[in-house]
């Protein structure tokens, strides 16, 4: 403890932590061994058993909680609302995690977890298992050591958080409104600015995920029977995503996506020219030459507050091994648009679906289907509940932690800052290198029992407050 703490001595909780190492470090890993995807259908009983997992583990540390079925992947909903008087933290995360593709490039199974090197690889070692499990430890720790909470605590955990997040926000505007009233939000689904450095983040980008088909003729065709009088699809294709931006000064080309995008203030392009930051450095760890971008912005300001517009995947044709010389009947791709404030996905959508048709070419046909939206999401890193976390992480990292913004999305954030009315903290202990959504995802050992301690000392320190 340092000279600062005004809450309960948290000293004897934090032993406990770090005493049970072990047993926490195996939590975690039984928790990732369960392939809980949930955007491949056929997962749909494995995602079902990791949910079940969940309210299990809850339960056997001393929280009431159960299983919330909704029309999608279930939501898994637990409390310890005890301490009269005291706030209520409500905790979010995702039980769910990606596809492991391409499995090819794992050094073992993703779902068989490995500890190497002081971290433990999986997928969703660091999205989000590993991050919203700290929560969980860290209330197990302070029901061992005291028998109570310094606050009352609530947990969400959803899991489609990496498909559509369908139920999460229809329980979160309708049924479960009432049951979540709360006096903030945490939410660990994000990274530190860098190792040794933690975060507040006050920015969260939108999104707008979209297939986009292309179809020609009503089946394959020999290239050289009919090449030279068939409009083929994967060139159109190729034609329509080329010019979604402009290859030399990064500028997305679709007709009004700039209209209402919030400038940066001059204080945030003050701080995070402020912050450490290694060009070179940070192409040689993507294994690129150089870096890549919109004109006119530094690399933060254009991950963390400028819109983006990417090909995820593309396909057509032929894709085995030698020759088949065709004109394929039809081709996609997907292609993800991260917002920032003010862009409405919506009204981008729509942008989106009339630049298609005015720039499709003739002979073939362009339809365009929406898989994914979320509105971008600025928070207010002020208030008892944004001081309470920014010093129980000087507690535990001993530095102030750094305000910064984010290039990913979480769609629930929005929707639980207007539904609820309350602040959410955006607090996370991954790391930039963590490989999310990438093959050999880790997450560092030292960060998970990290974000374990910050939480417990975010908790006294709410309690005290």
């Amino acid at each position: 403890m340092n000279q600062r703490d005004t809450g309960p001595d948290s000293a004897a909780v934090l032993e406990r932590v770090d005493s049970e190492r072990e047993g926490q470090i195996e939590a975690l890993i039984d928790y990732l061994r369960i392939p809980s995807i949930s955007t491949d259908p056929s997962y749909a009983a494995e995602v079902r058993r990791c949910a079940v997992h969940l309210r299990d583990l809850m339960t056997s540390i001393g929280l009431e909680s159960e299983i919330v079925d909704t029309d999608g992947h279930p939501l898994v909903y637990a409390e310890h609302c005890r301490a009269e008087g005291k706030p209520t933290v409500l905790f979010y995360g995702h039980y769910d995690v990606q596809p492991p593709d391409p499995l090819d490039q794992w050094r073992n199974p993703p779902f068989e977890p490995t500890v190497e090197d002081g971290r433990i690889v999986a997928r969703g070692a660091t999205d989000d298992k590993g991050q919203s499990l700290a929560h969980v430890m860290a209330v197990a720790r302070l029901l061992e050591e005291r028998g109570e909470l310094p606050v009352n605590v609530k947990f969400l955990i959803e899991g489609e958080e990496e498909s559509s997040g369908e139920a999460i926000e229809t329980y979160v505007r309708g049924d479960g409104a009432s049951r979540l009233a709360c006096d903030c939000v945490v939410v660990s689904d994000s990274s530190m600015f860098a190792r040794g450095i933690p975060s507040i983040l006050y920015g969260l980008k939108g999104l707008l995920y979209v297939e986009i088909r292309v179809q020609g003729p009503d089946r394959d065709l020999h290239s050289g029977s009919f090449g030279g009088a068939v409009r083929n699809p994967a060139q159109a294709l190729a034609d329509l995503v080329s010019g979604l931006r402009d290859p030399s000064s990064g500028e997305i080309l679709i007709p009004g996506f700039y209209d209402a995008v919030r400038p940066l203030e001059q204080w945030e392009r003050d701080e995070f020219a402020r912050l450490p930051y290694d060009e070179e450095a940070y192409a040689a760890d993507l294994g690129i030459g150089e870096l890549w971008g919109e004109r006119g912005y530094s690399t933060y300001e254009r991950t963390w507050a400028r819109p983006t517009c990417d090909v995820n995947g593309i396909w057509g044709g032929y894709q085995g091994p030698g020759a088949k010389t065709i004109i394929p009947a039809a081709a996609g791709a997907k292609v993800s648009m991260r917002l920032v404030p003010d862009q409405d996905p919506d009204e981008i959508a729509e942008a989106l679906q009339r630049h298609l048709q005015q720039t499709c070419p003739s002979g073939v046909r362009c339809e365009m289907q929406v898989l994914g939206r979320a509105r971008p999401v600025l928070v207010d890193t002020g208030g008892r509940e944004a001081e309470a976390a920014q010093d129980a992480l000087e507690d535990v990292w001993g530095r102030r932690p750094v305000r910064v913004r984010e290039g990913g999305s979480i769609p629930i954030v929005g929707t639980f800052a207007e539904a609820l009315d309350v602040p959410v903290l955006l607090i996370g202990f991954g790391l930039s290198d963590d490989r999310l959504h990438s093959p050999n995802e880790k997450f560092e050992i030292e960060n998970y029992l990290q974000g374990i301690r910050a939480t417990v000392r975010f908790l006294d320190r709410l309690g005290a407050a």
